[in-house]
């Protein structure tokens, strides 16, 4: 039978060092709060059911923790006297009677399954307490986690350890797995006789040990336990989470020119064999399909580039562009809400805003699709193989047919049926030695306002 697990996230911090108007754990990593990544990491090592502690911001941060599959409720800390009096703002949870008890934190977006799960077993294996703890070369600071014969007997802080034990690389990171059946009775053990007069979560390790109870640690990679306080801290994070993912996608086939210059975000979709040049930024709800090339100084977001298309350079795709295969946006192109059909191509220095644009159809340089008139937006629908010159605004709601061809510098206001040719422009008119006598009666009009001054 499969053993049931409570999750309980910490996440009631006031967030003083991050010297910001909201509660940490919603500042974004990869585009996505933090404590949404927290989440999906418990949820990837089969836990449905949160205990979300919070105290700032209680409602916007139980909003961002919302996630597909995972149960969360959320539990008011209004006092801040320590971790283990944290845990307990979630006693109503934890008496629900849950196998384990898996401890977190909000502001460490870059955990994974694999150490959580690992904590799951030792609880499996006989362990009352798990302990998650990770090396690292610079363990100053850090609670040194003591083991002797497999078992972990005690996390000694750096101001209470010996020369000894300030050797020890294994450290705390605060994460921590229960004995669901004895969390309550353990967690009720915590005293504060202590300097800050606060309930601290390590010391169910002794705590358990005096009862009788086994106590074991496991590893994590030190990159994963990485905590958020400051902004300097944040940036850090970001750049640990960029690295992870891009690594990924290179190792499942996504080419990147320079991938310290490529960003993604947490939802971001390549396919294997596409082509990412460098500066490009991907914003939330990007998919670009196998075989795409996206060339330098591009920014995708909630856009679907298909296979074998081929976006900028600076170029921008905004949310609902559709890039059908073999289409191209070119250079300084901008496209929102945008279907490009099969073949289509928007080469250069183009806005399409709420349009469909059919395959093979071309469209020149400077055409914009007038889509706002102050109060709504309307659609520009162009069919199959058609073409539209070169600097043509198309004032929407407006259809041009297959196979249309609209002449450069027009201005479109009415329907154009397949296979016309449309001209909306003002005809030319010629004034010889005009533009000489223009010239010199601006020259007189300056030489008399230098006179008068």
């Amino acid at each position: 039978m499969e053993r049931t697990c409570l999750a309980v996230i910490l996440a009631a911090g006031d967030s003083t060092r991050m010297k910001s108007s909201k509660s940490k754990v919603l500042h974004p990593v990869a585009g996505r709060p933090m404590i949404a990544h927290v989440v999906e990491a418990v949820a990837s090592a089969g836990i449905s059911s949160v205990a979300l502690v919070v105290g700032r911001d209680a409602e916007d941060v139980a909003k961002a923790a919302s996630i597909a599959g995972v149960g969360i409720e959320s539990y008011l800390q209004k006092e801040r006297l320590g971790t283990g009096h944290a845990v307990l703002a979630a006693r109503e949870a934890i008496a629900q009677g849950y196998d384990d008890i898996l401890v977190t934190y909000g502001d460490v977006p870059l955990q994974t399954d694999g150490p959580l799960k690992a904590a799951r077993q030792g609880l499996t294996d006989g362990s009352d307490v798990v302990v998650i703890g990770f090396h690292t070369d610079r363990p100053t600071g850090y609670g040194r986690l003591l083991v002797k014969d497999g078992e972990l007997i005690a996390i000694r802080e750096e101001k209470d350890a010996t020369d000894a034990e300030r050797t020890v690389t294994w450290c705390n990171s605060g994460l921590m797995a229960i004995n669901g059946r004895k969390a309550l009775d353990l967690l009720s053990r915590i005293g504060n006789a202590n300097a800050k007069g606060e309930f601290y979560l390590t010391d169910l390790v002794e705590i358990a040990r005096s009862l009788g109870g086994r106590v074991t640690a496991v590893d994590a990679p030190e990159i994963e336990m990485t905590g958020c306080n400051t902004r300097a801290e944040l940036a850090v994070i970001e750049r640990f989470w960029q690295e992870r993912r891009r690594h990924q996608m290179m190792l499942s086939g996504v080419t990147m020119i320079a991938p310290e210059t490529v960003f993604l975000a947490y939802d971001t979709v390549i396919g294997q064999d596409a082509l990412i040049e460098p500066n490009v930024v991907f914003g939330p709800g990007a998919v670009i399909d196998s075989g795409a090339v996206i060339h330098a100084f591009s920014h995708i977001e909630g856009a679907h580039v298909s296979q074998g298309a081929t976006v900028g350079p600076f170029a921008r795709l905004r949310p609902g562009a559709d890039l059908g295969t073999g289409s191209k946006v070119g250079n300084f192109c901008e496209v929102k809400n945008g279907r490009l059909g099969e073949g289509a191509k928007v080469n250069h220095l183009t806005y399409i805003g709420d349009a469909v644009i059919g395959a093979g159809s071309n469209i020149g340089a400077g055409t914009i699709t007038c889509n706002y008139d102050g109060v709504n937006k309307s659609e520009t629908v162009i069919g199959e193989n058609a073409f539209i010159g070169s600097n043509s605004s198309l004032v929407a709601p407006v259809t041009i047919g297959d196979g249309a061809y609209i002449a450069s510098g027009s201005v479109i206001t009415v329907n154009v049926p397949a296979d016309a040719l449309a001209l909306g422009r003002a005809r030319q008119e010629n004034k010889p030695g005009r533009a000489t006598l223009l010239r010199e009666r601006a020259l007189a009009i300056k030489a008399a306002k230098k006179a008068k001054a």
